[in-house]
């Protein structure tokens, strides 16, 4: 795997430690409780102590501040912190802006991390309740008083139209949870450990939005995620290999709306993976068939099969049966819909693991593993890659 032009990070920077909270449906603790646990967790994973730190990114939906966690984690001066906006679009892109910090020597390690009560706090799911006065609450106004009130059903009307296209019901939804299930099955970890589904098991679940389903929608998290980001000198010193950051992207289509742009272009797939898509087979030098896992964000299953279709792996219609066909090892944590919901952030963590050799569903020989933020927002993506040599 060669290093690529100077316009690439090319493997200049590399995620060294992953750590997390248990994922439980009521954590009975405060988010920034979460964060710290996280963070705290990632260093020791990283053989690395909060003094080394000088760097912090999140999401804009974060309630935990920066420097409030760097207080109550034990963490010292900051020379780097950020925010990345569109919820599950930012999760690789919280990597992208530590993995940037650090290949430019802005700050030397750089912590990620995701903390929140998803499931017994403020839940997403639920839809809308009350908007702010922005832009983005107005725009949502185009749709709510056709009864689109909840990301399952925004989802839907794209799902609807894919299914129609191409001549599909929607058991060929089913093959990605099922995958993903029979994964989660096997981590223990996972919400959903111990407990996979069949075909039948997704067609006879309730209908949430047609022609979503129950075993279609992720779920509802408490928890937190942290993750480690340092230069790939510093990465040679520490205790796991490595995952270097071989290449980072951020995409949003034009007139990219977030969870709703059903007026513009073809609803059948996702201009914003595909931006993200392209950046990445550029930058990196890489194609599909290179690509030994891919940890796809997994909200709704619908996205999925557009998403392997937008990065190339399959023509567009055919994901289902590549799905089922295993023909490409697909979330092998369980994702969102059989481990937990982390907006994306336990996927990469996975995508770690898997080039360390220790997932628990683990595919010999994984070198190269892609890995997704949200789509139907503006989001991003990363391929990381196994150092090679010494």
């Amino acid at each position: 795997m060669s290093l690529r032009a100077a316009d690439t990070l090319g493997g200049r920077a590399a995620v060294v430690g992953v750590g997390a909270t248990a994922f439980t449906k009521d954590s009975g603790r405060s988010e920034l409780a979460l964060a710290v646990e996280a963070v705290r967790a990632a260093l020791d994973d990283a053989g690395l102590t909060p003094a080394d730190v000088d760097g912090l990114v999140t999401f804009t939906m974060d309630t935990s501040p920066e420097i409030t966690v760097a207080q109550a984690a034990g963490i010292g001066e900051l020379s780097f912190f950020s925010r990345v906006h569109y919820g599950g679009g930012a999760a690789c892109a919280t990597v992208q802006q530590a993995a940037l910090a650090v290949a430019t020597g802005v700050a030397e390690v750089v912590v990620c991390y995701r903390a929140f009560n998803e499931r017994s706090g403020r839940r997403f799911g639920a839809g809308v309740r009350h908007r702010e006065p922005t832009t983005e609450g107005v725009a949502l106004g185009w749709t709510l008083p056709y009864g689109l009130l909840t990301p399952a059903s925004w989802v839907a009307m794209a799902a609807r139209r894919y299914l129609h296209t191409y001549g599909l019901d929607p058991s060929a939804f089913g093959h990605v949870a099922v995958t993903a299930r029979r994964h989660a099955a096997r981590n223990p970890a996972a919400h959903f450990h111990g407990r996979p589904i069949t075909l039948a098991d997704h067609a006879a679940s309730r209908w949430i939005a047609e022609p979503l389903r129950l075993l279609d929608c992720c779920q509802e998290t408490d928890g937190g995620q942290a993750l480690v980001v340092t230069s790939a000198e510093r990465a040679r010193d520490l205790p796991h290999p490595p995952a270097l950051v071989l290449a980072a992207a951020q995409g949003a289509g034009r007139a990219q709306q977030a969870m709703t742009g059903f007026y513009e272009g073809d609803l059948t797939g996702l201009p914003e993976a595909g931006v993200v898509a392209r950046q990445l087979w550029r930058t990196s030098g890489l194609r599909p068939a290179d690509v030994d896992v891919a940890i796809l964000y997994d909200h709704f299953t619908p996205f999925v099969l557009m998403q392997l279709e937008e990065f190339g792996f399959c023509a567009p219609g055919e994901a289902a049966a590549f799905v089922a066909e295993g023909a490409l090892p697909l979330n092998t944590h369980g994702g969102q819909l059989g481990e937990a919901y982390l907006h994306g952030m336990n996927g990469i963590a996975e995508a770690v693991r898997q080039l360390r050799g220790t997932s628990v569903n683990q595919v010999p020989g994984a070198t190269t593993v892609l890995a997704t933020a949200g789509t139907g927002v503006p989001t991003s993506g990363l391929l990381l890659g196994a150092a090679h040599g010494p």
